[in-house]
Protein backbone atom coordinates (compact mmCIF):
# COMPACT_ATOMS: atom_id res chain seq x y z
CA UNK A 1 0.00 0.00 0.00
CA UNK A 2 1.21 3.64 -0.93
CA UNK A 3 1.62 6.33 1.33
CA UNK A 4 -1.02 8.07 0.01
CA UNK A 5 -2.95 5.68 0.35
CA UNK A 6 -2.44 4.94 4.16
CA UNK A 7 -3.02 8.63 5.06
CA UNK A 8 -6.54 7.94 3.41
CA UNK A 9 -7.80 4.88 5.21
CA UNK A 10 -6.21 6.89 8.79
CA UNK A 11 -8.11 9.37 8.36
CA UNK A 12 -11.31 6.88 7.85
CA UNK A 13 -10.60 4.84 10.67
CA UNK A 14 -10.19 8.34 12.91
CA UNK A 15 -13.45 9.55 11.15
CA UNK A 16 -15.00 6.07 11.72
CA UNK A 17 -16.08 6.23 7.51
CA UNK A 18 -16.70 2.67 6.24
CA UNK A 19 -14.95 3.47 2.49
CA UNK A 20 -14.38 6.45 0.56
CA UNK A 21 -15.35 7.16 -3.14
CA UNK A 22 -12.45 9.02 -5.27
CA UNK A 23 -14.02 9.96 -8.31
CA UNK A 24 -12.32 13.07 -9.77
CA UNK A 25 -8.98 12.05 -12.34
CA UNK A 26 -6.83 13.95 -10.81
CA UNK A 27 -7.12 12.77 -7.09
CA UNK A 28 -8.03 8.83 -8.91
CA UNK A 29 -4.04 9.74 -10.68
CA UNK A 30 -2.69 11.03 -6.95
CA UNK A 31 -3.60 7.96 -5.26
CA UNK A 32 -2.92 5.72 -8.08
CA UNK A 33 -0.42 6.58 -10.41
CA UNK A 34 -2.90 5.70 -12.57
CA UNK A 35 -4.30 8.47 -15.38
CA UNK A 36 -7.52 8.30 -17.10
CA UNK A 37 -9.50 10.75 -18.77
CA UNK A 38 -12.64 8.41 -19.24
CA UNK A 39 -15.56 11.05 -20.49
CA UNK A 40 -18.90 10.11 -19.37
CA UNK A 41 -17.74 6.55 -18.35
CA UNK A 42 -17.41 5.69 -14.39
CA UNK A 43 -14.23 6.11 -13.21
CA UNK A 44 -13.96 5.22 -9.60
CA UNK A 45 -10.88 3.97 -6.62
CA UNK A 46 -13.15 2.93 -3.59
CA UNK A 47 -10.93 2.52 -0.29
CA UNK A 48 -12.15 0.92 2.61
CA UNK A 49 -10.11 1.05 6.50
CA UNK A 50 -9.74 -2.77 6.53
CA UNK A 51 -10.39 -3.83 2.76
CA UNK A 52 -7.89 -3.74 -0.55
CA UNK A 53 -9.15 -1.12 -2.53
CA UNK A 54 -10.34 -1.43 -5.54
CA UNK A 55 -10.00 0.26 -8.95
CA UNK A 56 -12.98 0.88 -11.39
CA UNK A 57 -12.16 2.16 -14.52
CA UNK A 58 -13.13 1.26 -18.43
CA UNK A 59 -12.51 -2.11 -19.60
CA UNK A 60 -10.16 -0.39 -22.52
CA UNK A 61 -7.66 0.98 -19.30
CA UNK A 62 -7.24 -2.01 -17.48
CA UNK A 63 -3.65 -2.44 -19.15
CA UNK A 64 -2.95 1.13 -18.84
CA UNK A 65 -3.52 0.86 -15.17
CA UNK A 66 -1.45 -2.01 -14.63
CA UNK A 67 1.16 -0.36 -16.55
CA UNK A 68 0.82 2.58 -14.01
CA UNK A 69 2.28 0.53 -11.55
CA UNK A 70 -1.40 -0.18 -9.61
CA UNK A 71 -1.28 -3.46 -8.43
CA UNK A 72 -4.19 -4.06 -6.35
CA UNK A 73 -7.70 -5.15 -7.70
CA UNK A 74 -8.76 -3.90 -10.97
CA UNK A 75 -12.89 -4.00 -12.22
CA UNK A 76 -12.83 -3.27 -15.80
CA UNK A 77 -16.23 -3.12 -17.43
CA UNK A 78 -17.31 -3.04 -21.56
CA UNK A 79 -19.64 -0.35 -22.44
CA UNK A 80 -22.42 -2.93 -22.43
CA UNK A 81 -22.23 -3.15 -18.67
CA UNK A 82 -23.67 -1.16 -16.17
CA UNK A 83 -20.59 -0.59 -14.11
CA UNK A 84 -22.86 -0.01 -11.07
CA UNK A 85 -24.15 -3.45 -10.90
CA UNK A 86 -20.60 -4.65 -11.00
CA UNK A 87 -18.72 -2.20 -8.61
CA UNK A 88 -22.20 -2.98 -6.08
CA UNK A 89 -21.34 -6.87 -5.95
CA UNK A 90 -17.74 -6.26 -5.26
CA UNK A 91 -17.96 -3.64 -2.90
CA UNK A 92 -20.43 -5.66 -0.90
CA UNK A 93 -18.20 -8.79 -1.05
CA UNK A 94 -15.65 -6.59 1.19
CA UNK A 95 -18.81 -4.73 3.13
CA UNK A 96 -22.07 -5.79 2.99
CA UNK A 97 -23.59 -2.63 4.47
CA UNK A 98 -21.20 0.76 3.71
CA UNK A 99 -22.93 3.30 6.14
CA UNK A 100 -21.24 6.19 5.14
CA UNK A 101 -19.21 7.40 2.19
CA UNK A 102 -16.69 9.83 1.83
CA UNK A 103 -16.71 11.84 -1.61
CA UNK A 104 -15.71 14.44 -3.41
CA UNK A 105 -18.76 16.22 -3.41
CA UNK A 106 -17.25 19.21 -5.41
CA UNK A 107 -17.10 16.67 -8.38
CA UNK A 108 -19.20 13.73 -7.78
CA UNK A 109 -22.39 14.45 -9.94
CA UNK A 110 -25.75 13.55 -8.94
CA UNK A 111 -26.95 10.54 -10.69
CA UNK A 112 -23.57 9.03 -9.25
CA UNK A 113 -25.13 10.49 -5.49
CA UNK A 114 -27.99 8.78 -6.73
CA UNK A 115 -26.46 5.42 -7.18
CA UNK A 116 -24.81 5.12 -4.30
CA UNK A 117 -27.63 6.36 -2.05
CA UNK A 118 -29.61 3.90 -3.63
CA UNK A 119 -27.42 0.98 -3.48
CA UNK A 120 -25.97 1.10 -0.14
CA UNK A 121 -28.83 1.66 2.34
CA UNK A 122 -28.63 3.86 5.28
CA UNK A 123 -25.75 5.45 3.59
CA UNK A 124 -24.71 8.85 4.99
CA UNK A 125 -22.12 11.09 2.83
CA UNK A 126 -18.90 13.13 4.52
CA UNK A 127 -17.10 15.72 2.10
CA UNK A 128 -13.63 14.12 1.62
CA UNK A 129 -12.55 17.05 -0.20
CA UNK A 130 -10.43 18.47 2.43
CA UNK A 131 -8.54 15.99 3.54
CA UNK A 132 -7.56 15.42 -0.74
CA UNK A 133 -6.92 18.76 -0.50
CA UNK A 134 -4.24 18.27 2.48
CA UNK A 135 -2.68 15.59 1.33
CA UNK A 136 -2.09 17.03 -2.10
CA UNK A 137 -1.38 20.58 -0.93
CA UNK A 138 2.97 19.86 0.28
CA UNK A 139 4.63 18.43 -2.74
CA UNK A 140 6.93 15.65 -2.44
CA UNK A 141 10.92 15.43 -4.46
CA UNK A 142 9.12 13.82 -6.95
CA UNK A 143 6.40 16.03 -7.56
CA UNK A 144 8.62 19.05 -7.22
CA UNK A 145 11.07 17.51 -10.00
CA UNK A 146 8.02 17.35 -12.25
CA UNK A 147 6.81 20.67 -11.97
CA UNK A 148 10.56 22.11 -12.38
CA UNK A 149 10.30 20.13 -15.21
CA UNK A 150 7.30 21.57 -16.89
CA UNK A 151 8.28 25.21 -15.36
CA UNK A 152 11.71 24.36 -18.20
CA UNK A 153 9.16 23.52 -20.92
CA UNK A 154 6.67 26.42 -20.33
CA UNK A 155 9.60 29.08 -20.56
CA UNK A 156 10.31 27.20 -24.09
CA UNK A 157 6.82 27.91 -24.74
CA UNK A 158 6.87 31.65 -24.18
CA UNK A 159 10.44 31.86 -25.86
CA UNK A 160 8.75 30.11 -28.78
CA UNK A 161 5.87 32.74 -28.74
CA UNK A 162 7.88 35.93 -28.65
CA UNK A 163 10.01 34.55 -31.53
CA UNK A 164 6.68 34.26 -33.47
CA UNK A 165 5.16 37.51 -32.77
CA UNK A 166 4.98 39.42 -35.97
CA UNK A 167 2.37 42.04 -37.86
CA UNK A 168 -0.30 40.53 -39.46
CA UNK A 169 -0.02 37.25 -37.55
CA UNK A 170 -3.09 36.22 -35.48
CA UNK A 171 -3.79 35.19 -32.14
CA UNK A 172 -4.29 31.88 -33.09
CA UNK A 173 -1.17 31.49 -35.34
CA UNK A 174 1.39 32.28 -32.59
CA UNK A 175 -0.98 29.43 -30.37
CA UNK A 176 -0.09 27.57 -32.88
CA UNK A 177 3.39 27.81 -33.49
CA UNK A 178 3.52 27.21 -29.27
CA UNK A 179 1.48 24.13 -29.47
CA UNK A 180 3.60 22.83 -32.71
CA UNK A 181 6.98 23.02 -30.76
CA UNK A 182 5.78 21.82 -27.34
CA UNK A 183 4.46 18.76 -29.02
CA UNK A 184 8.08 18.21 -30.36
CA UNK A 185 9.32 17.85 -26.89
CA UNK A 186 6.91 15.01 -26.35
CA UNK A 187 4.81 17.10 -24.13
CA UNK A 188 1.58 19.08 -23.84
CA UNK A 189 -0.39 22.19 -23.04
CA UNK A 190 -1.99 21.73 -19.16
CA UNK A 191 -4.90 24.10 -20.43
CA UNK A 192 -5.97 25.97 -23.54
CA UNK A 193 -2.75 28.68 -24.42
CA UNK A 194 -4.22 32.28 -24.27
CA UNK A 195 -2.58 34.80 -26.54
CA UNK A 196 -4.40 37.89 -26.06
CA UNK A 197 -3.46 40.84 -28.16
CA UNK A 198 -3.55 44.75 -27.33
CA UNK A 199 -7.42 45.79 -25.56
CA UNK A 200 -8.38 42.07 -26.16
CA UNK A 201 -6.13 41.38 -22.94
CA UNK A 202 -8.50 43.34 -20.90
CA UNK A 203 -10.41 40.24 -20.82
CA UNK A 204 -8.26 38.19 -17.74
CA UNK A 205 -9.57 34.90 -19.27
CA UNK A 206 -10.43 35.78 -22.85
CA UNK A 207 -11.23 33.60 -26.02
CA UNK A 208 -7.87 33.97 -28.92
CA UNK A 209 -9.01 34.89 -32.16
CA UNK A 210 -8.25 36.04 -35.37
CA UNK A 211 -6.87 39.26 -34.28
CA UNK A 212 -3.76 40.67 -35.79
CA UNK A 213 -0.68 41.70 -34.47
CA UNK A 214 0.15 45.16 -34.42
CA UNK A 215 3.02 47.45 -33.47
CA UNK A 216 2.61 48.96 -30.02
CA UNK A 217 0.76 46.43 -28.72
CA UNK A 218 1.06 44.89 -25.50
CA UNK A 219 0.84 40.87 -26.01
CA UNK A 220 -0.27 38.60 -23.00
CA UNK A 221 0.46 34.90 -22.85
CA UNK A 222 -1.23 32.75 -20.35
CA UNK A 223 0.63 29.07 -21.15
CA UNK A 224 0.89 25.80 -18.93
CA UNK A 225 2.75 22.65 -19.87
CA UNK A 226 1.88 19.27 -18.26
CA UNK A 227 4.90 16.71 -17.34
CA UNK A 228 4.46 13.60 -16.07
CA UNK A 229 1.13 14.33 -14.22
CA UNK A 230 2.18 17.78 -13.40
CA UNK A 231 1.62 21.20 -14.49
CA UNK A 232 2.85 24.44 -15.05
CA UNK A 233 1.20 27.79 -15.24
CA UNK A 234 2.78 31.06 -16.94
CA UNK A 235 1.67 34.66 -17.79
CA UNK A 236 4.29 36.87 -19.62
CA UNK A 237 2.69 40.41 -21.59
CA UNK A 238 5.10 41.32 -24.06
CA UNK A 239 5.45 44.76 -25.73
CA UNK A 240 5.33 44.31 -29.85
CA UNK A 241 7.47 47.41 -31.02
CA UNK A 242 7.34 50.54 -29.07
CA UNK A 243 4.85 51.16 -26.34
CA UNK A 244 2.96 54.44 -24.76
CA UNK A 245 4.22 56.03 -21.18
CA UNK A 246 0.93 54.93 -20.35
CA UNK A 247 1.31 51.24 -21.39
CA UNK A 248 4.64 51.39 -19.55
CA UNK A 249 3.39 52.43 -16.47
CA UNK A 250 0.49 49.48 -16.20
CA UNK A 251 3.66 47.37 -16.90
CA UNK A 252 6.07 48.65 -14.22
CA UNK A 253 2.96 48.69 -11.49
CA UNK A 254 2.31 45.07 -12.33
CA UNK A 255 5.82 44.06 -12.29
CA UNK A 256 6.20 45.80 -8.41
CA UNK A 257 3.26 43.57 -7.49
CA UNK A 258 4.21 40.56 -8.60
CA UNK A 259 8.12 41.09 -7.22
CA UNK A 260 7.06 41.96 -4.09
CA UNK A 261 4.35 39.53 -3.36
CA UNK A 262 7.52 37.05 -4.57
CA UNK A 263 9.79 38.34 -1.98
CA UNK A 264 7.29 38.08 0.60
CA UNK A 265 6.98 34.33 0.43
CA UNK A 266 8.47 32.27 3.05
CA UNK A 267 6.87 29.46 5.56
CA UNK A 268 4.81 30.96 8.02
CA UNK A 269 3.32 34.21 6.12
CA UNK A 270 -0.49 33.91 5.45
CA UNK A 271 -1.63 33.55 1.85
CA UNK A 272 -3.67 36.56 2.53
CA UNK A 273 -0.60 39.18 2.96
CA UNK A 274 0.89 37.96 -0.59
CA UNK A 275 -2.68 39.19 -1.64
CA UNK A 276 -2.49 42.27 -0.07
CA UNK A 277 0.66 43.59 -0.34
CA UNK A 278 0.65 42.84 -4.67
CA UNK A 279 -3.07 44.75 -4.25
CA UNK A 280 -2.20 47.88 -2.03
CA UNK A 281 0.32 47.99 -4.65
CA UNK A 282 -1.76 48.77 -7.34
CA UNK A 283 -4.54 50.43 -5.38
CA UNK A 284 -1.80 52.92 -4.49
CA UNK A 285 -1.15 53.29 -8.13
CA UNK A 286 -4.84 53.85 -8.98
CA UNK A 287 -5.14 50.91 -10.81
CA UNK A 288 -7.26 48.77 -7.69
CA UNK A 289 -10.33 48.55 -9.85
CA UNK A 290 -8.14 47.17 -12.35
CA UNK A 291 -6.94 44.19 -10.34
CA UNK A 292 -10.33 42.32 -11.25
CA UNK A 293 -8.72 38.31 -9.38
CA UNK A 294 -7.24 36.79 -6.70
CA UNK A 295 -3.31 36.80 -6.40
CA UNK A 296 -2.75 33.45 -7.39
CA UNK A 297 -3.64 29.19 -6.98
CA UNK A 298 -2.32 26.06 -5.84
CA UNK A 299 -0.52 24.50 -8.42
CA UNK A 300 0.21 20.56 -9.19
CA UNK A 301 -1.58 17.49 -10.54
CA UNK A 302 -4.29 20.23 -11.14
CA UNK A 303 -3.50 23.80 -12.93
CA UNK A 304 -5.79 25.29 -10.14
CA UNK A 305 -5.93 23.34 -7.29
CA UNK A 306 -6.19 24.55 -3.32
CA UNK A 307 -5.29 26.51 -2.00
CA UNK A 308 -6.68 30.11 -3.35
CA UNK A 309 -4.65 32.91 -2.52
CA UNK A 310 -6.81 35.90 -1.64
CA UNK A 311 -6.90 38.95 0.87
CA UNK A 312 -9.06 37.13 2.89
CA UNK A 313 -7.09 33.65 3.31
CA UNK A 314 -5.75 32.71 6.80
CA UNK A 315 -4.02 30.06 5.86
CA UNK A 316 -0.10 29.86 6.58
CA UNK A 317 2.32 28.85 3.86
CA UNK A 318 4.18 25.59 4.78
CA UNK A 319 7.77 24.31 2.37
CA UNK A 320 6.98 22.23 -0.43
CA UNK A 321 3.77 24.10 -0.82
CA UNK A 322 3.90 25.16 -4.86
CA UNK A 323 1.65 27.87 -6.34
CA UNK A 324 0.80 31.00 -8.55
CA UNK A 325 1.68 34.97 -8.16
CA UNK A 326 -0.16 36.64 -10.67
CA UNK A 327 -1.10 40.16 -10.09
CA UNK A 328 -3.05 41.97 -13.18
CA UNK A 329 -4.32 45.29 -14.07
CA UNK A 330 -7.20 44.92 -17.04
CA UNK A 331 -8.75 48.26 -18.46
CA UNK A 332 -11.31 47.84 -20.95
CA UNK A 333 -10.34 49.10 -23.92
CA UNK A 334 -7.19 49.34 -23.27
CA UNK A 335 -4.54 46.88 -22.15
CA UNK A 336 -4.41 44.07 -20.09
CA UNK A 337 -1.07 43.12 -18.17
CA UNK A 338 -0.79 40.43 -16.11
CA UNK A 339 2.80 38.71 -14.87
CA UNK A 340 2.84 34.87 -13.52
CA UNK A 341 5.33 33.09 -11.63
CA UNK A 342 5.40 29.52 -10.25
CA UNK A 343 6.73 29.35 -6.59
CA UNK A 344 7.89 26.82 -4.58
CA UNK A 345 8.00 27.69 -0.85
CA UNK A 346 11.72 26.59 0.81
CA UNK A 347 12.70 26.57 4.03
CA UNK A 348 14.47 29.14 3.90
CA UNK A 349 11.86 31.60 1.72
CA UNK A 350 10.83 31.14 -2.24
CA UNK A 351 12.07 29.76 -5.25
CA UNK A 352 11.18 30.80 -8.67
CA UNK A 353 10.29 27.78 -10.56
CA UNK A 354 9.47 30.05 -14.13
CA UNK A 355 12.58 31.52 -15.63
CA UNK A 356 11.52 33.66 -18.40
CA UNK A 357 11.91 37.33 -18.02
CA UNK A 358 10.09 39.78 -16.22
CA UNK A 359 11.56 42.80 -17.41
CA UNK A 360 9.59 44.63 -19.85
CA UNK A 361 10.82 42.58 -23.00
CA UNK A 362 9.77 44.94 -26.72
CA UNK A 363 9.66 42.82 -29.49
CA UNK A 364 11.17 44.17 -32.79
Amino acid sequence: MNSRLEKLISWLKDQQIDAAFISSPDNVFYLTRFRCEPHERLLGLVVFQDNEPLLICPGMEVDDAKSSGWDKEILGYSDSDNPWNLAEERIKARIPKVQSWAVEKDHLNVSRYEELANRFEYTHFVNADHILNELRLVKDEQEVAAIKKACELVDFAVEVGANELAEGKTELDIIAAIEYEIKKKSAGMSFDPLVLAGANAASPHGIPGLTKIERGQLVLMDLGVIYNGYCSDITRTLAFGEISNRQKEIYDTVLKAEEAAVKLTKPGIRAKELDQTARNIIRDAGFGEYFTHRLGHGLGISVHEFPSLTETNEMKLETGMVFTIEPGIYIPGVAGVRIEDDVLVTENGVEVLTQYPKTLQIIE
